[in-house]
């Protein structure tokens, strides 16, 4: 048979994945797992969502709709920017996509040549250096400072005659990182000066403990014209299954993105998007709520870890994930097992534990493990004690 498509050997699994897929396993034999290394508010989606969304489909409103989306949706969206982010938008600014993850990967189809570069800082959320490379481009890691925070001379020096874009997350998966406005002020100049487009990952926008979110597309008519800026109703409305996101771009941008989508998936499910309207729309009280219970949980969580001993964990300013440093438990051994690197922690967690982590290489960093507080605070408690179990029995 002639051989499959090459595009896709140069794609790794996902390592997420491949730990929930192990945590389901042994559950399935009867053990209780605490699972730290989801990805998604545990809480229930909105009532008067789901009563909106039950409306619709009650009705039969389940259609094609508009590739970029229904009118009204796209006008809730624009009135979040101008409210939220002080960016002013037009309709045909924007597209609603099947997730936010779907409208990362046609940006970077949209933007990237094969042979081009993307500059991606480290640690980043596991999908992007694979969307890169599935646009033909090239990801270039540039590594953050200690508190994950990004140091734009980093991000200069590594621009190379091929660098195309740059792709920044705030509030950032994984490490829960927040770039004030200083250093996005600092990544827009470069971004203007070296001709490079900007694409702005901020679905956790809603979820920051510390200070405000700040979108680099707000600070200047010059930074706008060469940012997409992306965000959905995931993870502040507890509607990841839903698989609603949306994106904000120049006009030429976003007419190109929406052609792909045309081709690609044709519109996002029309009832999810009816739901996403009404979410917009809806009380915000309710993503208050939800933010007030993660930071909570956040603390019990930090405190937590910092107290088990050769563990250490800054507080992360958003999100829902801690990202503690592991590295002092290299070269210690758990029933004559070696501890040599941050998969060998969540493995032994994993295992030993029954306490579902992400091993830091996923995210481009080999002394952490991501934790998810996406949980109720008895899990976590559980959870630290389990690990500080283990912790103790090491050698």
């Amino acid at each position: 048979m002639k051989p499959l498509s090459r595009r896709m050997d140069r794609i790794g699994a996902s390592k997420t994945l491949e730990i929930n897929a192990k945590a389901n396993a042994l559950r399935a034999q009867g053990v209780r797992v605490i699972n730290f290394s989801s990805g998604e508010p545990d809480f229930k989606t909105p009532a008067h969502v789901l009563k909106k969304a039950k409306t619709f489909l009650e009705g039969g409103h389940v259609r094609y709709t508009a590739a970029a989306g229904i009118a009204p949706l796209l006008e809730a969206v624009v009135d979040k920017f101008s409210k939220d982010n002080g960016l002013m938008y037009e309709a045909k600014n924007i597209i609603v996509t099947s997730g936010a993850k779907y409208a990362l990967y046609n940006a970077l189809q949209v933007l990237c040549d094969e042979g081009d570069e993307v500059l991606i800082p480290s640690p980043y959320w596991t999908s992007y250096p694979e969307m890169v490379r599935l646009a033909g481009a090239s990801p270039v890691f540039v590594d953050t400072d200690r508190r994950f925070s990004l140091v734009p001379d980093a991000l200069e020096a590594a621009m190379t005659t091929k660098t195309k874009a740059i792709i920044i997350n705030s509030p950032n998966n994984p490490s829960g990182a927040v770039h004030d406005k200083e250093t996005l002020e600092a990544i827009a100049a470069l971004a203007i000066r070296h001709d490079l487009y900007v694409i702005s990952d901020e679905i956790y926008e809603k979820l920051i403990y510390e200070g405000g979110h700040v979108s680099i597309a707000s600070l200047s008519e010059a930074i706008k014209a060469r940012t997409i800026v992306v965000n959905g109703v995931s993870k502040a409305y507890a509607m990841t299954g839903w698989r609603i996101g949306y994106a904000a771009a120049p006009e030429a941008i976003a007419k190109r993105m929406i052609n792909m989508q045309s081709h690609a998936t044709s519109n996002a499910n029309t009832v999810a998007q009816h739901a996403a309207l009404e979410a917009l729309r809806g009380d915000p009280a309710v993503v208050e709520d939800m933010r007030h219970a993660f930071a909570r949980r956040k603390d019990v969580m930090v405190e937590g870890l910092n107290a088990i001993g050769h563990l250490v964990c800054d507080p992360p300013a958003g999100a829902f994930y801690a990202m503690p440093d592991v590295s002092a438990l290299f070269g210690k051994t758990f029933n004559d097992t070696p501890i040599e690197t941050a998969s060998d922690v969540s493995r032994l967690l994993l295992e030993e534990a029954h306490v579902a982590t992400v091993p830091g290489e996923a995210f481009g960093t080999d002394q952490h493990v991501r934790l998810s507080y996406a949980t109720s605070l008895e899990d976590i408690e559980e959870g630290l004690q389990r690990i500080a179990a283990v912790v103790k029995a090491m050698a």
